[in-house]
């Protein structure tokens, strides 16, 4: 099958274009049509070597965690997916090797849930990741509910803008930072925003002059420092982005698979309270451009990588 793969560790150059070994598909997986995978700023992270102490590559490593497609061919033991079914998925394992840059994923029932019928295949992959740590850090580790103060860091970003409309649902308001042309944006979602930089402390304290409940942490560095300054009593500190938020009393997220969050993240995003704006969008074998891009790290809201229907059908070819 096509797919992107890096067989060494490096920059976006290292992303190659070409024939990989078609999936095999174990007896509690579901072989995936791709139509769209969504870059994450952990996927570079990946590529770069950067996560090389927690997780095995498997060269060739083929990157993605996020998909969204339709159903082959399940497992010999499933029975929550059948053929034609249209899914999305969180595709993490516990090393790196076979991800969601290719025409076709093995993609454990773990992983899965239903895709939202009222998404495109774009917007459903970019749902996935960035909608699972949003959820699992608000109902988890920042415990939040009405009538909690929460500041969001990067509100515009992938993760930042669900975790401003997930807050909302919750009852919280919803200070968000982000640059000045995503104001706007961030408003829209809900959320109020701030300015990053200098005197932001001053800004959020402005708003809420008693402090903040809550702080999802996605920048990490000094936004994490001042952070931690703005917590009213009882307050909750969360990051995704940096360790040394356990210096400051608080939780270091990682977000894991969970079939059940993620058939929530659907049910919510058909019911209006969630949404995914796309940014950009480029085909597959233009995958280092979208990793470039993400890179940047201005991004609103998601990249993806998109796939047309493969012809001859997947259930000739497996």
């Amino acid at each position: 099958m096509k797919a992107i793969s890096y067989s060494r560790y490096g920059g976006p150059e290292v992303l190659e274009y070409g024939e990989v070994r078609d999936p095999k598909v174990g007896p509690d997986a579901v072989l995936v049509e791709v139509r769209a995978a969504a870059v994450n700023p952990v996927d570079w992270k990946a590529r770069e070597g950067y996560l090389d102490g927690m997780l095995e590559a498997v060269f060739p490593v083929v990157p993605g965690w996020d998909v969204s497609g339709v159903v082959v061919r399940p497992g010999v033991s499933v029975t929550e997916f059948g053929a034609g079914d249209e899914v999305i998925g969180y595709v993490r394992e516990d090393f790196l090797s076979r991800g969601t840059f290719a025409e076709y994923v093995a993609a454990p029932v773990r992983t899965l849930a239903r895709k939202p019928r009222n998404l495109s295949w774009e917007a459903a992959a970019g749902l996935p990741l960035a909608g699972l740590t949003a959820y699992q850090v608000l109902n988890g580790a920042l415990r939040v509910g009405r009538g909690d103060t929460v500041l969001v860091h990067a509100a515009a970003g992938g993760v930042g803008s669900i975790a401003v409309q997930l807050a909302r649902h919750l009852g919280a308001r919803v200070v968000g930072t982000a640059s000045a042309r995503n104001h706007d944006y961030v408003r829209a979602l809900g959320g109020e925003p701030v300015e990053y930089g200098d005197g932001l402390a001053e800004r959020v304290r402005g708003l809420a002059p008693e402090g903040v409940d809550a702080v999802f942490d996605t920048v990490g560095g000094e936004a994490l420092k001042a952070s931690a300054n703005l917590l009213a009593p009882e307050g909750r500190l969360a990051s995704i982005a940096d360790g040394e938020v356990v210096r400051y009393g608080g939780r270091y997220c990682w977000v894991r698979p969970d079939a059940e969050d993620l058939l929530r993240l659907t049910e919510l995003a058909e019911q209006g309270v969630v949404s995914v704006h796309v940014d950009a969008a480029f085909p597959l074998e233009r995958a280092a451009e979208a990793h470039r891009l993400s890179e940047e790290g201005r991004t609103r809201g998601k990249i993806v990588v998109t796939l047309e229907p493969q012809t001859p059908a997947a259930e000739d070819r497996f």
